[in-house]
C-alpha cells in the first residue's frame, strides 16, 4: 500500500505501519480513497479500525468498468449495501468516488441513517516502524548499536570510503542476531554527515525492515533523515538544556517520530539519580507541550563507564526505576558504555544488562551480535512473565541454531539476493563461476533465489521495496554471468513486449515485472509507459513477440487496455498477460485477456507456462 502525507510519500506500507505513523504525525482522521470497489476497500478499512482511534473516512470507486463502457459494475443499492458493511466496522464518514453519481450517494445516506457516528476509544500504544514492519514497545526491545563509529575503526573508515556495502552488512547481521530497531550514528569530521544519513537511511531501507534511530545531534541532519525516512523512527537525542529541547522537538513533532531525552543539561550529568529524574521530568513535560505523546518519549538515564566512576552504577539504576515509576514512559540505556576500560568487558555488560532490566530498561543499546547478551535479554522475557508460556524462548532454544550465510568470505548467493546486497550478489556469482559452468549457475542459484525472493512476496514475508532491491540484486549477479560468455550470447527464453497503456503514466510494476522477467532469462521489449494500442501492435509484430504484458493502475485507463488487447487479436496471434491494482482475474477474462498476473512473480510463473521454460 502506498500513501502520502505533507509531500512524502510511504510506498509498500502496511496497514499497521501506516496507521502507526499516521498516528505520531498527529494528523486528525485517515482518509481510505483509492482505485479500488467497496468489497476490495473492507478488508483495508477493517485492519485500520483495529489499529487506529483516529476517525477513518472511506470513498470506493463503484467497482470496476464494466469493459463496453457502459459505468461501473457496482449499481447504487449494491454499493450501498457494502457501504453498510463498512459503516458496522466502526469508520466515520463514507462516501463515494469514482463511478459514484447522486444517486449512490443519496442511496447510501438514506442507508446511514440507522447509524450515529462509532465512538472511537484511544488506543494507546507505544511502537515505531518502517513501512512494513510496526514494533510495539510492550516489552524488551533491542536497538542494535553497530552502525555507529565511535570506537570502531573498520566503520570509520567504510564511512570514509563511502563503503555501503559495508554499513548493510552491520544491518543485516543485526537484524538476523535479533535487533528489533537499529541506531544508525554516520557523524565524522571527515565526510559530510548529512549526505551520509541520508544515503545511508536510503540504502538502509531497501534491505531491511527494522525501524530506525536517527542517532545525531545536528538538527540539520535529523529533519534530513525523517524527511525521507518511510515509516516512524526514534529521534536520538534530546536533552535538558532549553536549545536542544526547543530545536530538535518541533522536529520530532513535524515529522511525527518518537523520542530519546537524555538526563543532561547545561551543567553536565548530574551524580544523583533524583537530578537526573528532574531533568527528565523538564524533557518529558516540555514534550508533551509540543504535542508529542507520552508513549512516545523514551529517556535515557545515561550509563556512565564503572571504571572511572564505580558509584555512579547504582545512580544510574535508580534513576531508571524512578523515571518508570513517575512518569509512565520508556528508557533506554547504552549498555556497553558500562565495561569502558575494564578487562573481559563483555562480563561486565551482561551484568549491568541483567540488572538494568530488573530495574524496568526497556530498549537496551546492545550489540545483538554477542549472543549472551541475547540470552539475558530472552530469559528475562520468561522470568517477567512477558514471553507468556515461555514460547518464544522455548522456539529459540529447543532447536539447533543455524548458522549464518557469510558473505564476502563464504558467498552464499540465495542469502545475498534475498536480503538485496547487489555487491555481494555479482561477487557470489563470480565466485560460483570458478567452479560452476554458466547455464548452472543461473538454472541451480538464480532461479531458485528469485523463487524464494517470489514466494515470500506472495507470503507477505517481504514487502515491495525488499522486492525491488532483490530484483536489483538478481540483476548484478546476472550481469556476472553475463560477462562470463565473452561475446556469445546468454541463454533466451523468449521475447515478451511489456507496455503501460495509454493514459497511464504509472510504470513502477512494469518496471518491476522487467526486471524480474529479465532475470529468468527472457527477453524484454519494455515501450515505456502511456503506449497507444497501435505501438504495442507494430512493436509485437516487429519483435514477433510471443508474449504481451500490459499494465494499469488507473480505471480511466481499463478502456484502452480493453482497446489495445482487441487490436492485437485481431491482427496478431499471440498470449496477452494483465496487471496493476484496479484489475482482478475475473475482469482480465472480461476484456479478453489470456492471464491475470496479481504480481511480478505470478508474471513469471505465466511465462514459464507461455514458453515452456
Amino acid at each position: 500500500m502506498t500513501f502520502e502525507e505533507n509531500g512524502r510519500t510511504f510506498t509498500g506500507c502496511s496497514v499497521e505501519s501506516m496507521a502507526a505513523t499516521l498516528e505520531g504525525l498527529g494528523v486528525d482522521a485517515i482518509g481510505l480513497n483509492c482505485s479500488l470497489g467497496p468489497n476490495q476497500v473492507y478488508e483495508i478499512a477493517k485492519e485500520l479500525c483495529n489499529n487506529t482511534s483516529l476517525p477513518i473516512i472511506v470513498k470506493p470507486n463503484a467497482g470496476l468498468p464494466r469493459p463496453d463502457g457502459s459505468g461501473y459494475d457496482i449499481d447504487e443499492k449494491g454499493f450501498a449495501s457494502a457501504m453498510e458493511k463498512i459503516l458496522a466496522l466502526g469508520v466515520t464518514i463514507v462516501g463515494g468516488c469514482c463511478g459514484t453519481t447522486p444517486d449512490y450517494i443519496k442511496a447510501v445516506s438514506d442507508m446511514a441513517k440507522n447509524f450515529s457516528p462509532a465512538e472511537r476509544k484511544h488506543i494507546s500504544v507505544s511502537c515505531v516502524c518502517s513501512s512494513s514492519n510496526c514494533v510495539k514497545i510492550d516489552g524488551v526491545k533491542v536497538i542494535g548499536e553497530r552502525i555507529n563509529p565511535t570506537g570502531k575503526k573498520l566503520f570509520k573508515q567504510a564511512l570514509i570510503n563511502n563503503d555501503m556495502n559495508y554499513i548493510l552488512n552491520q544491518a543485516l547481521s543485526q537484524a538476523q542476531a535479533g535487533a528489533h530497531i537499529l541506531d544508525v550514528n554516520v557523524g565524522l569530521p571527515e565526510i559530510d554527515e548529512k549526505e551520509m544519513m541520508v544515503k545511508t537511511i536510503k540504502a538502509l531501507q531497501s534491505i531491511t525492515d527494522l525501524p530506525l534511530q536517527i542517532d545525531s545531534s545536528n538538527p540539520e541532519v535529523i529533519e534530513a533523515a525523517l524527511r525521507i525516512y518511510n515509516g516512524k523512527a526514534i529521534v536520538n537525542s534530546v536533552n535538558g538544556e532549553d536549545k536542544s529541547l526547543h530545536t530538535v522537538l518541533p522536529i520530532v513533532k513535524k515529522y511525527g517520530a518518537a523520542v530519546v531525552g537524555l538526563t543532561l543539561d547545561e551543567k553536565g550529568i548530574p551524580a544523583l539519580a533524583e537530578q537526573r529524574v528532574a531533568i527528565a521530568e523538564k524533557i518529558v513535560n516540555t514534550a508533551l507541550s509540543y504535542g508529542i505523546k507520552r508513549e512516545d518519549i523514551y529517556i535515557d538515564c545515561l550509563t556512565l563507564t564503572a571504571s572511572a566512576e564505580q558509584d555512579k552504577v547504582v545512580e544510574t539504576l535508580k534513576a531508571v526505576e524512578m523515571v518508570k515509576e513517575k512518569f509512565g514512559v520508556h528508557t533506554v540505556l547504552g549498555v556497553s558504555n558500562i565495561s569502558f576500560g575494564l578487562p573481559n568487558r563483555e562480563l561486565i555488560n551482561k551484568s549491568f544488562l541483567a540488572l538494568a532490566l530488573g530495574r524496568g530498561l526497556d530498549l537496551p543499546i546492545i550489540n545483538p551480535d554477542v549472543q549472551e547478551m541475547m540470552n539475558i535479554i530472552n530469559a528475562f522475557n520468561v522470568l517477567s512473565n512477558n514471553d507468556k508460556n515461555a514460547e518464544k524462548y522455548i522456539g529459540q532454544y529447543s532447536v539447533e541454531t543455524q548458522e549464518k550465510p557469510v558473505v564476502n568470505n563464504t558467498v552464499d548467493i540465495t542469502y545475498a539476493i534475498e536480503k538485496g546486497l547487489a555487491d555481494e550478489a555479482g561477487f557470489a556469482a563470480k565466485k560460483l563461476l570458478e567452479t560452476e559452468d554458466a547455464m548452472t549457475v543461473i538454472n541451480e542459484k538464480l532461479i531458485p533465489a528469485l523463487d524464494k525472493v517470489g514466494d515470500n512476496f506472495e507470503k507477505g514475508s517481504i514487502f515491495l521495496p525488499q522486492l525491488i532491491q532483490s530484483a536489483t540484486a538478481a540483476q548484478s549477479a546476472f550481469d556476472a554471468v553475463k560477462e562470463s560468455f565473452g561475446n556469445a550470447d546468454t541463454q533466451n527464453k523468449g521475447t515478451i513486449v511489456i507496455a503501460t497503456v495509454k493514459g497511464d503514466v504509472h510504470d513502477i510494476g512494469k518496471n518491476i515485472v522487467k526486471t524480474i522477467l529479465s532475470n529468468y532469462g527472457y527477453r524484454i521489449v519494455d515501450l515505456g509507459k502511456n503506449v497507444a494500442p497501435e505501438d504495442v501492435l507494430s512493436a509485437t509484430v516487429k519483435e514477433k513477440a510471443t508474449l504481451v504484458g500490459l499494465s494499469a493502475l488507473m480505471t480511466t485507463t481499463l478502456s484502452a487496455m480493453e482497446e489495445t488487447i482487441a487490436l492485437l487479436r485481431k491482427e496478431y496471434n499471440c498470449k496477452i498477460m494483465v496487471g496493476g491494482a484496479v484489475l482482478t482475474a475475473d475482469y482480465a477474462k472480461t476484456i479478453g485477456a489470456d492471464f491475470y498476473a496479481k504480481d511480478a512473480k505470478q508474471a513469471a510463473d505465466i511465462a514459464k507456462e507461455v514458453f515452456g521454460k
